[in-house]
C-alpha cells in the first residue's frame, strides 16, 4: 500500500507540473497533504508533520539560499560575470578558448542562475567564434555544459543546498565532494562540445546580431570578481576541515574561529559583503532595486524547498525501508537508486531543482537500509541526486531553450549537441560519485 502511495504522488507531481503547468510549490504541499491522508494519518498530524519539515529544512538554507542569490545578482548587475569570463580567457589563452568559456560558465554558476549565465554569455561566444573561426556551437554547447556542472553539483546552488538539508548532509563536504565531481563533469562538456560542435549546423540568424562584446564592468579588478565567489567557499570548505574528527586542531580559538565564519549562513553574509564592494561606484538610485530582485528570485526557490521538505516530512513516515528488501551494505545501489529516480523526475519534468528536491525526499528514509549513514556518504548521496537531475536536459526544460534559442540551433540539433552532452554528464558524474564511494 506504502509503495503504491509514493508511486501515485510521484505521478501526481509529473504530471501536475507537466501537463497543468502547476507551480512545483503547489504540487509537493498537494502531494505531502494526499499522501498523509492515503497513509492513514490524522488531519492534525498531517499539518503538523508538514509543518515540521517545511521549518526544519528552511531552518538551515533560507537566509544562505538569498545570500547567495544577492552575490549572483551583484556580479550580474555589475558586468562582473564578464570580467571573470575575460579573466579565465587570459589566462587560458584564445587557442584553448572553447575550454576557458567551459570554465567560465562553471564559476558564474555557482551564484547565477543557468539560464541567466547563458544569457550573460553568450555574445561573448559570438565575439571568440568569430576572432577564432571556431565553430559558435563548439562555444555554445562548451559553456552549457560548464554552467549545468556546478548547478547541480556545488552549494550555494539552490538545488545541492536543498538536497543536503533534506538528506542531513554536511554541507562543507558536499561542497568538497562536489567541486571534485563537478569540475571533471564541466571537462566532459568540453570534450564532448569539441568532438560534436564541428559536426553540427548553427541555424541563420533570424535578424543580424551585434557580434563585438560590449565593454562592462571595466573598473572592476578579477580580484574583486572573484571574491564575492571563493571567499565563501573557503570558509565553508574549512569549517568541514576543522570539524574533521583527526583534523590535529582541537577545540583550540582557531577551531571556533574556522567553525563560525564557516557557517554557510556566515560565509555567504561575509560574500554579500564582498558583493556590495562591486557596485561602490554604481549609482545608489540604479542598484537600489537589486536586492529586492534578488529576494524576489530567492522567494521562489525558498518556498520549493520548503515543500519539498515538507513532503519528505510526510514519506518518513512510511517505514519504506521494511517494505524493500535491500542489504544494509548495498550502498551503491542506494547510489544508482538516487541517481535513477532523479533522472526520471528530470527527464519527465524539466526542472533539475525539482528532481532533485522531490528524489532527496524520496530517499531521505531509505538511507539507512543502504547503509549510507556516515557525512561522507550522505555527501555522496546528495551528489547522487544531483547527477540524476542533469540527465537529461531536453524540450521540457527552460534551460535547454536558451541554449538553443540564443546559440541560433534548431530543436534536431540541440537535442544531438546539448541533450546527448548533459546525458554524458550525468553518466560520467555518478561513476565518479561511484569511485568515491569505493575509495572513501
Amino acid at each position: 500500500m506504502e509503495i503504491l502511495v509514493l508511486a501515485v504522488v510521484v505521478l501526481f507531481i509529473i504530471i501536475a507540473t507537466v501537463k497543468f503547468k502547476m507551480h512545483p510549490i503547489f504540487s509537493l504541499t498537494l502531494a505531502a497533504v494526499a499522501s498523509g491522508f492515503m497513509l492513514g494519518l490524522s488531519p492534525k498530524e498531517i499539518m503538523s508533520t508538514i509543518g515540521e519539515g517545511f521549518g526544519k529544512t528552511l531552518s538551515g538554507i533560507g537566509l544562505v539560499i538569498a545570500f547567495g542569490t544577492v552575490i549572483g545578482i551583484y556580479l550580474e548587475k555589475t558586468g562582473s560575470t564578464q570580467v571573470l569570463a575575460n579573466s579565465i580567457l587570459k589566462l587560458i589563452g584564445l587557442k584553448r578558448s572553447p575550454l576557458a568559456i567551459n570554465l567560465a560558465g562553471y564559476v558564474i554558476s555557482i551564484p547565477v542562475f543557468c539560464d541567466s549565465g547563458f544569457i550573460i554569455l553568450s555574445s561573448l561566444n559570438k565575439a571568440i567564434s568569430k576572432r577564432t573561426g571556431i565553430p559558435l556551437l563548439v562555444f555554445a554547447i562548451s559553456l552549457a555544459t560548464g554552467l549545468y556542472a556546478a548547478h547541480v553539483f556545488v552549494p550555494p546552488t539552490p538545488g545541492p543546498l536543498a538536497a543536503a538539508a533534506i538528506l542531513e548532509a554536511d554541507l562543507g563536504l558536499v561542497l568538497l565532494l562536489g567541486l571534485a565531481v563537478s569540475i571533471p563533469v564541466s571537462l566532459t562538456g568540453y570534450f564532448w562540445a569539441r568532438v560534436i560542435g564541428k559536426s553540427l549546423v548553427e541555424e541563420k540568424a533570424s535578424t543580424e546580431e551585434t557580434l563585438e562584446r560590449e565593454e562592462v564592468g571595466t573598473s572592476i579588478t578579477p580580484v574583486q570578481a572573484f571574491l564575492p565567489l571563493l571567499v565563501p567557499i573557503v570558509l565553508i570548505a574549512m569549517k568541514s576541515v576543522v570539524n574533521y574528527p583527526t583534523f590535529p586542531l582541537g577545540k583550540t580559538w582557531a577551531f571556533h574561529f574556522f567553525d563560525f565564519l564557516g557557517n554557510p549562513i556566515i560565509a555567504l553574509l561575509i560574500g554579500v559583503f564582498f558583493a556590495f564592494m562591486l557596485g561602490r561606484k554604481t549609482p545608489s538610485k540604479e542598484k537600489e532595486g537589486w536586492v529586492a530582485e534578488a529576494f524576489k528570485q530567492a522567494g521562489s526557490i525558498v518556498l520549493i524547498t520548503g515543500a519539498g521538505g515538507a513532503f519528505g516530512a510526510i514519506l518518513r513516515t512510511i517505514d519504506i525501508a521494511s517494505l524493500i528488501n535491500l542489504e544494509s551494505s548495498s550502498g551503491i545501489g542506494g547510489l544508482l537508486i538516487a541517481f535513477v529516480i532523479a533522472s526520471v523526475l528530470k527527464t519527465a519534468q524539466g526542472s533539475s531543482t525539482v528532481a532533485i528536491i522531490t528524489t532527496s525526499a524520496i530517499i531521505a528514509p531509505l538511507l539507512e537500509t543502504f547503509g549510507l549513514l556516515s557525512i561522507t556518504d550522505k555527501a555522496l548521496a546528495v551528489l547522487s541526486v544531483g547527477a540524476g537531475a542533469m540527465t537529461v536536459s531536453h524540450i521540457n526544460d527552460s534551460y535547454f531553450w536558451v541554449v538553443s534559442q540564443f546559440s541560433n540551433m534548431n530543436v534536431k540539433t540541440s537535442l544531438r549537441g546539448h541533450t546527448l552532452g548533459t546525458l554524458l554528464q550525468g553518466v560520467v558524474g555518478i561513476s565518479i560519485i561511484l569511485l568515491l564511494y569505493l575509495i572513501l
